[in-house]
């Protein structure tokens, strides 16, 4: 097996509107297509970045929280790469995003900060 790029990512949400709102007015992902599958009473919205990789934004009636704290096993945070991360956060906390104060990897001295979706999903800004 050769795997050869990450293809897609999905995000389920508590409340599809605000979240679709989220991913395409705040951070400006682009909608691919969305579909609405009444067998189960969801949405599925694919959003794509710069035309590339996929998120596929999932509604479904009453789902579960996510816990977030203390970190349970499992995916940790979603990444997006930006070329000036100052200029990201504050576009973002124009929009009344709280963000967390861009801080340094001490591995790569590459700058980065996270801030969280409508459900509390972490989001990770790393500045290339």
């Amino acid at each position: 097996m050769k795997l050869k790029r990450i293809h897609h990512i999905a995000v389920i949400c508590s409340d599809y509107q605000k979240s679709k709102d989220f991913y395409v007015r705040v951070l400006g992902l682009t909608p691919a297509r969305e579909v609405y599958r009444e067998e189960r009473e969801s949405y599925k919205l694919d959003l794509e970045i710069d035309g590339h990789y996929q998120i596929e934004l999932f509604s479904f009636p009453d789902p579960p929280p996510r816990p977030s704290y203390p970190e349970a096993a499992g995916l940790r945070h979603l990444a997006f790469e930006v070329d000036d991360i100052a200029e990201a956060v504050e576009v973002l906390q124009n929009q009344d995003v709280t963000v967390e104060t861009i801080r340094v990897d001490p591995l790569t001295n590459k700058k980065f900060t996270f801030f969280s979706d409508p459900d509390g999903l972490p989001i990770e800004l790393y500045e290339k």
